[in-house]
C-alpha cells in the first residue's frame, strides 16, 4: 500500500491563493487516484478544508474564509468522489462538535470548542470496511492542532 502525508496550502487570509489552492487540490487528487490504480492508499495530513458544515463550530461566520468556501469543500468533493473514504465520518457518521483544529488568534477556541476538523485519514475506498478506528487524540488546553489517529486491520 501506499501511506502519505500532506499539508495543503492554505488559501489565505483574503482568499488571494485560492485559485492556486484549486489547482493544488485537482493535482493531488489525480496523484492520489492514480496510486490508487497500483495499490491502495492511506492518506493523512491536514488538508486545510473543513468539508461539511458539522466540521467547524460556526459555519455561517465562515462562508467566506479560507477553508471552508465553495470551491475549496468541492475540491475535497471531488477527492473524495475519485474513491477515497473519510475514515471519521465513515466510523462516526454525522457527529458533532469534533475538531482538529482551533485558531490561536482567539485565545477561547479551544476551550469553547470552536474548531475546525481539516486534518484527515482517508483511505481507498476498498478498504474503508477494514478502517476501525479513526479519531482525534486529546492534546490538552493548548491550541493548534491536535493529533489524529487510525486503526485499520489489514
Amino acid at each position: 500500500f501506499y501511506l502519505t502525508q500532506v499539508y495543503t496550502p492554505n488559501a489565505g487570509d483574503e482568499l488571494n491563493r485560492l485559485e492556486d489552492r484549486q489547482i493544488w487540490d485537482e493535482k493531488f487528487a489525480d496523484y492520489l487516484s492514480n496510486l490508487d490504480q497500483e495499490k491502495f492508499v492511506i492518506v493523512s495530513g491536514d488538508l486545510n478544508v473543513a468539508h461539511k458544515e458539522i466540521d467547524l463550530a460556526h459555519p455561517n461566520s465562515n462562508r467566506d474564509s479560507a477553508g471552508f468556501t465553495d470551491e475549496e469543500r468541492q475540491g475535497f468533493t471531488n477527492l473524495l468522489e475519485k474513491g477515497f473514504t473519510d475514515t471519521f465520518r465513515h466510523i462516526h457518521g454525522d457527529v458533532k462538535g469534533m475538531y482538529t483544529w482551533w485558531a490561536q488568534r482567539a485565545k477561547t477556541s479551544k476551550i469553547n470548542n470552536s474548531g475546525w476538523r481539516i486534518d484527515y485519514w482517508l483511505v481507498s475506498d476498498r478498504i474503508a470496511d477494514k478502517v476501525i478506528k479513526s479519531e482525534m487524540i486529546d492534546s490538552g488546553p493548548r491550541q493548534d492542532h491536535t493529533p489524529i489517529l487510525i486503526e485499520i486491520n489489514l
